[in-house]
């Protein structure tokens, strides 16, 4: 091929990498501010509610989290908001994570407030933490449930702030993004990877917009009217699907309710992953799942996350002269994202020259969790094995 033809071959791809890149960059930058961080002093009051504070029933699945569910328990018992219950299961554990429960549970500042609940078998038919959840809410009390994780650490004022907002907007369900601890470059670099592919991938900001398909759930904080959770199937509907938070974001949604997403600093907060091996572990259970357990998905899928973050940084090196010009763009817009998110984060704008580093785990996650699945005929998580054909059955 003439260095002719090269040139014109660049200009194309780098073009459509500059133009892909740059409107994801000035779509993120106009859209971002118009998500309401409820940290701000506005939200630091109680709900309007004219019967008084509404009840919220608080669920925390938990299976083998020995080392984490007893701080989490301890935030949620210390909430300034006067009118709620925290219903914890212990979810078929084999470690301490029971007696963990069962300990804080006997506690004064947990009496009337806090419910083990301890399951020993795992229907068929179910996802663990699905069922969990499912549970508990046959359960609850509440006028709204709030779904969490075992490892997230609430501020006292998080709940009472959300639920200001929530009452405020009319919301049907709302997602409370959390602060992530990052203790070590490898996490930052996976965390801020997943951030931008985030980004790229969803529009928070469209989620409000009842005319976008843009749906939105996060396991750490789905907070959802009981009437608007039954309404919408319940976790039934949710009993074999991996990425159940997003799913229900989308039941929520495709349903006709208000659903909306929110910042908060570091109202609810958690350390997600340890280590950057500890995210592709943690996402090789679900990454499949997410191109609905379709091969030639999968694939195409690691080709275009590779040509679109990988293409730039290679892109400026093997162009020539002017050619190199779109790739610049791209790679201008790529570190403007990065610089907006450590505005947001304790991810420093610099982690934007380990963006190819994490490029490449990240198609490796993809295709790892594809050749685990597909090899062993389902997934494993945590313990318990899941055939891929139920979870094909099950999806949303």
């Amino acid at each position: 091929m003439t260095y002719f033809h090269w040139s014109v071959l660049h200009w194309i791809m780098g073009s459509i990498l500059g133009l892909v890149w740059f409107s994801r960059l000035l779509d993120a930058a106009l859209g971002m501010p118009k998500v309401a961080d409820i940290s701000r002093p506005e939200w630091d009051r109680k709900p309007a509610s004219p019967n008084g504070n509404p009840r919220v029933s608080i669920i925390v699945p938990a299976r083998n989290e020995e080392d984490h569910i007893g701080p989490a328990l301890s935030t949620l018992l210390q909430l300034d908001y006067d009118n709620y219950e925290v219903l914890a299961v212990n979810d078929r554990s084999t470690d301490r994570t029971g007696e963990v429960m069962d300990r804080i549970a006997s506690t004064p500042e947990a009496r009337g407030r806090l419910k083990i609940i301890h399951l020993a078998v795992l229907p068929p038919g179910w996802l663990g933490k699905a069922h969990a959840m499912w549970s508990a809410a046959n359960q609850a009390s509440g006028d709204w449930l709030l779904f969490t994780d075992a490892d997230v650490l609430f501020r006292p004022d998080a709940l009472r702030r959300a639920l200001a907002y929530a009452q405020a907007e009319a919301a049907d369900h709302l997602v409370l993004f959390p602060r992530m601890i990052m203790r070590s470059p490898g996490e930052r670099m996976m965390i801020a990877f997943f951030q931008t592919l985030f980004v790229f991938g969803h529009r928070p900001w469209k989620v409000a917009d009842p005319k976008s398909k843009d749906h939105m759930g996060v396991g750490a904080f789905n907070l959802i009217r009981r009437q608007v959770y039954d309404a919408v199937g319940t976790y039934q509907a949710l009993r074999f699907e991996v990425v159940d938070d997003m799913k229900l974001g989308k039941l929520v949604k495709t349903s006709g309710y208000a659903q909306r997403n929110v910042n908060g600093a570091d109202l609810i907060s958690l350390r997600w992953v340890t280590g950057a091996m500890g995210m592709v572990n943690n996402l090789t259970k679900n990454s499949f799942a997410i191109m609905s357990f379709q091969w030639w998905r999968a694939l195409l899928s690691a080709l275009a996350l590779a040509f679109l973050n990988l293409m730039p940084f290679l892109g400026i090196w093997l162009a020539h002269g002017w050619s190199r010009l779109p790739y610049g763009v791209a790679l201008a817009s790529i570190f403007g994202i990065y610089v907006g998110m450590s505005w947001e984060s304790d991810i420093p704008a610099y982690y934007f020259v380990l963006h190819p580093i994490g490029t490449t785990l990240f198609v490796y996650i993809m295709l790892r969790s594809m050749m685990l699945t597909l090899i062993r005929g389902g997934v494993e998580w945590r313990g318990t094995f899941y055939s891929l054909d139920e979870l094909k059955r099950g999806m949303v």
